[in-house]
């Protein structure tokens, strides 16, 4: 029997099609450094479980299909805290940050429309928009501009009459960048001037390092019918497994249909709702305290690479990622010896090849993303194994 076109056209995973090798090189006795998956090591904070275990319940029964009223509550002053406001029925629960992509591009898109998308981008991003048969025009950005927009006039080209949006992500995954604020407007100005949608991922927003703070699209004026942010706890609050996000717009209209979305899946999970209100109610002082250990960790992966002969890497200012040209052909070939060929002292680590994070073919080719979600001194020793695995293979490929 012949499966669908749509399903066959999905492409695996970057970021975890290669762990069956690295399960294969642990089983054979290797410690492997991850690296390559945006999994944090950081606690869940307590509160979450103690929300959990504090629920008193004889029924665990279906939540309301918008969600939780605690947690949209904390979400709302969550936003209040940037002066952004936010009505009770502007904000959707949903299940996870991926949840809330699908559903934005479902209410924004028909089959053969477009979504435009600054490359490098979550890979998953292809995924989630090819299921519903909607394209992605990329906007390229390049290294050596740290992965900044291009100019205003360079994204207008892109723009046709199949164009419904632009997404992205800021803080940005895979690159670390965060947006400038006149690169903000900018998007800002496209979207009203072409009548398009903002789909703003601020997953990782928060996660900014010197000095700087990753602002919220929803603090620019005058695009609120335009706007779509996409929440999580995942990432800010080390609660991946919760699978807790959210879409929130002052788009009634929006807003009200995305609704009967969540009305056919019926509800997220009860538990995790109520643990996640505890988290949004914590204060800014634990999201500084975090985005301090990841600065630290951000320092020790560039510092390193940045000594690295032949690898090229710009400093990222956000997220707790690193896109970084290797000295090598095939990224992809080389992650795949480390696991498989080399080791030091018994170790070897795990990237994620960069080029499932482009759409343009070819691009990405020699580039991979690295996820410094490990400790200081396991940090420290995965840099130096990367250093010995590159010194490595550029012999054997002499």
């Amino acid at each position: 029997m012949k499966l669908s076109n749509r399903i066959l056209a999905i492409d695996e995973s970057p970021i975890r099609k290669l762990v069956p090798i690295a399960t294969r090189a642990k089983k054979n006795g290797k410690k492997v450094y991850h690296l390559n998956i945006g999994q944090p090591d950081i606690k869940t904070p307590k509160v979450f479980m103690e929300a959990i275990n504090n629920y008193d319940t004889d029924v665990i029964k279906y939540s309301f299909s918008s969600g939780e009223p605690v947690l949209i509550h904390a979400i709302q002053d969550y936003f209040k805290r940037d002066e952004i406001i936010f009505d009770k029925k502007d904000i959707l629960i949903t299940n996870g940050g991926s949840e809330a992509v699908k559903f934005a591009t479902i209410a924004v898109c028909d089959p053969g429309d477009e979504i435009l998308i600054p490359e490098p981008f979550y890979s998953n991003y292809n995924s989630f928009t090819r299921e519903f048969n909607v394209g992605i025009k990329p906007i390229t950005t390049k290294a050596e501009d740290g992965y900044h927009l291009p100019k205003k006039e360079e994204i207008i080209k892109l723009i046709t009459s199949k164009t419904k949006a632009i997404m992205f992500s800021n803080p940005g995954n895979p690159t670390g960048t965060i947006l400038r604020l006149d690169e903000m407007k900018m998007m800002a100005e496209i979207a009203v001037e072409y009548n398009l949608f903002i789909i703003s991922d601020e997953v990782y927003r928060g996660m900014s390092f010197d000095g700087l703070y990753g602002i919220s699209m929803g603090t620019i004026k005058g695009i609120e019918e335009h706007l779509i942010i996409l929440e999580s706890v995942s990432k800010r609050y080390s609660a991946c497994g919760a699978r807790i996000g959210a879409i929130c717009s002052h788009n009634k209209k929006l807003m009200a249909n995305v609704l009967k979305l969540c009305q056919a899946r019926l509800c997220v999970a009860t538990l995790e709702q109520v643990g996640a209100a505890a988290l949004y109610q914590l204060p800014q002082t634990y999201v500084d305290s975090m985005k301090e250990e990841y600065q630290k960790r951000r320092d020790i992966v560039y510092n390193a690479l940045s000594n690295m002969p032949g690898v090229v890497c710009k400093k990222p200012t956000g997220a707790f990622y690193s896109i970084c040209q290797l000295p090598v052909e095939n990224a992809e070939e080389f992650i795949i010896w480390m696991l498989e060929k080399f080791e030091l002292d018994g170790e070897t680590i795990m990237l994620a090849p960069a080029e499932g994070f482009y759409i343009t073919p070819g691009l990405g080719r020699n580039e991979a993303r690295i996820a410094y979600v490990l400790n200081e001194i396991q940090m420290k020793r995965a840099m130096h194994i990367l250093k010995k695995g590159l010194e490595a293979y550029q012999q054997i490929k002499k």
